[in-house]
């Protein structure tokens, strides 16, 4: 049976397919600007997709963060999830107003620096993410057992 955030595939099969574009999204694609539109568009309908697959973790750790019943051990990670979504949310507006110079807004320039910038920083937390989540990301590899619940890593509160 599949819980309420989505199944392990799905949830596998979207991390996937968020990692093949994000790394396709950095490529230079000098002189086709719509490849990296295109590819870029995709990874940000894929984040989002993430983040409403773990929507329940999250809904459920913002309460015990705000309630400051937060488990010690789950602080630093809690932090880091929310500065990465801030960041990427910021570099997919930013890349949204980033198209205004291809299209004779010469002064909306500004948000291709800034999407540069944020992209880059979100790439990094990216990291710090997945190692944050490594217990989880493995679990998703490994054959659950009939009859038992799948290695959920830290998600005890």
């Amino acid at each position: 049976m599949k819980s309420k955030g989505g199944g392990r595939r799905a949830k596998l099969l979207v991390d996937i397919c968020m990692t093949v574009f994000l790394v396709f999204s950095f490529l230079r694609w000098e002189g086709n600007p719509t490849f990296h539109l295109v590819v870029g568009t995709v990874c940000a309908l894929f984040f989002v997709t993430h983040v409403l697959l773990h929507r329940n973790w999250l809904r459920s750790m913002t309460k015990v963060y705000l309630e400051r019943k937060i488990n010690q051990g789950l602080i630093g990670k809690y932090r880091a999830d929310m500065l990465l979504i801030l960041v990427w949310s910021i570099s997919i507006v930013t890349g949204v107003f980033a198209i205004g110079p291809q299209i004779g807004l010469e002064g909306l320039s500004i948000f291709g620096r800034v999407h540069g910038v944020t992209a880059r920083l979100g790439l990094g937390l990216i990291l710090v993410h997945v190692f944050q989540h490594r217990k989880e990301v493995l679990s998703y590899f490994k054959r659950k057992k009939k009859g038992t619940k799948a290695a959920t890593g830290e998600r005890k509160i």
